[in-house]
């Protein structure tokens, strides 16, 4: 079977009455501002669908992006939470835009909780995780940044993540945006699930 990913717009919204109507199913990306989601985002495409800005939480709107695969889906990229250099009034509204988008989508499918491997889950994943889990959201946790890991230590420091607790519909993915660790085998897993429904 072909992973092969044609991503275009689909729409951007900066407040919900801005969000296309509901048809596919959509998966979500949701993570810290500096996890590297645009990164990812190109590399699951093979484009450069994201911008990658040098300062972190550069993505300000939800972004929709129609994806042409085996099946049809709709990624939507989430904004990035944490340390963006914005303004607590403006990271207000964003939290407010994340929580409308996951509350209200009935073609919602799974939330990707995007997490630095080099540094697990940091109190706002955590309280993320506490989230989705009292919406009973179906989450699948991938880490980034496996680059950044020796080979030898990933095995390890993902079962002391495991141990420390964590909610994940699946053992969580370990990729790498730069050197394309896991992209194949995550589009894979994402594929059959979609399949599954």
């Amino acid at each position: 079977m072909s992973y092969s990913w044609n991503a275009k717009l689909l729409a951007t919204a900066f407040k919900q009455d801005q969000f296309p109507g509901e048809s596919l199913p959509e998966i979500a990306f949701a993570g810290r501002s500096n996890v590297g989601k645009s990164m990812l985002l190109n590399a699951l495409t093979n484009s450069k669908l994201a911008h990658i800005g040098a300062t972190p939480g550069k993505t300000r709107s939800v972004n929709f992006y129609k994806i042409t695969a085996a099946k049809d889906f709709i990624l939507v990229d989430l904004p990035g939470y944490g340390f963006a250099v914005r303004s607590h009034q403006e990271r207000g509204i964003w939290a407010h835009l994340i929580e409308d988008y996951i509350l209200r989508r009935q073609t919602l499918r799974l939330l990707i909780h995007l997490v630095d491997f080099r540094h697990g889950l940091l109190p706002k994943d955590r309280e993320l995780q506490e989230w989705t889990a009292q919406i009973d959201v179906p989450v699948l946790i991938v880490f980034t940044k496996a680059d950044k890991i020796a080979k030898g230590r990933r095995k390890g420091l993902l079962h002391a993540y495991i141990r420390d607790g964590l909610k994940s519909i699946e053992v969580p993915f370990i990729v790498s945006a730069q050197d394309k660790t896991g992209i194949v085998e995550l589009k894979q897993f994402l594929t059959n699930y979609l399949d599954g429904e």
